[in-house]
């Protein structure tokens, strides 16, 4: 009879392996203990699709939307694939946001249909850690596409819903995604001098799977991709002993 001791060793070497010497975790936290709590997976699933939008068509919304993605992206396992339909992505903003050009592989589609197209083949590679897309029209049959391909894998799918010009609201259609996300602009942390400190965004979890919505203000992506509770709000947490400001 095989060693047992010895096959579980053999088991683990062959995890490390296939996982790029490091255990890749099915749900990928939000860094911050208010916003896991809430979620019902205590986190981001790596194998499902999430939506964003900005809250509005402001120009200052959808840029706060995107480095929201970029810092989730930042913080996944590998490669990004980030899918565009115009070429307006600037490279060192979401360098900002934790995630470094050389981890990013662009695809320009010519219309949402390929564009989502692309997503799709991008997660069912298996060898992503995120693929990335901005889209204005997504039936449900396209997002419960992109959530079957992102089933059984690693690949967190990050689809950016934008506004169009007959509507307010991305999310006024069904979809399968696991959660929805509304990201706007907030006052910036106040400085005891003139100037602008560091940027806010308003968070709205609209919809989840399997849970309620909620909505937060948090301090923007630092450069390891994480959002932050306000200093004043995590100390008042710390003083009742409930702090939690920040996540690995």
């Amino acid at each position: 009879m095989p060693d047992p001791v010895v096959l579980a060793k053999l088991r683990e070497t062959l995890r490390t392996l296939e996982t790029g010497s490091f255990r890749r975790r099915p749900v990928l936290p939000m860094g911050i203990g208010a916003v896991d709590e809430a979620l019902a997976d205590k986190g981001l699933r790596l194998d499902a699709l999430h939506e964003i939008a900005g809250a509005s068509a402001d120009l200052a919304d959808d840029c706060a939307a995107t480095l929201f993605m970029a810092g989730i992206a930042a913080r996944a396992w590998g490669p990004v694939l980030w899918v565009v339909r115009r070429r307006d992505l600037f490279a060192p903003g979401l360098a900002q946001s934790g995630l470094a050009h050389k981890r990013l592989l662009y695809a320009e589609a010519s219309d949402d249909a390929e564009l989502l197209a692309v997503m799709e083949e991008g997660l069912r590679h298996r060898g992503l850690g995120a693929v990335v897309g901005e889209a204005k029209r997504a039936d449900m049959t396209a997002t419960r596409r992109l959530q079957l391909a992102a089933e059984g894998g690693r690949t967190i799918a990050l689809l950016m819903r934008r506004h169009g010009r007959t509507t307010s609201d991305p999310f006024r259609l069904p979809s399968a995604a696991v959660t929805r996300w509304r990201v706007g602009t907030a006052p910036s942390t106040p400085l005891p001098v003139a100037g602008v400190g560091r940027a806010r965004w308003s968070l709205e979890l609209a919809r989840q799977r399997g849970g309620d919505g909620a909505n937060w203000i948090v301090e923007a992506c630092d450069e390891t991709g994480r959002c932050a509770l306000p200093a004043a709000l995590a100390d008042r947490k710390a003083a009742t002993g409930r702090a939690d400001r920040r996540a690995a």
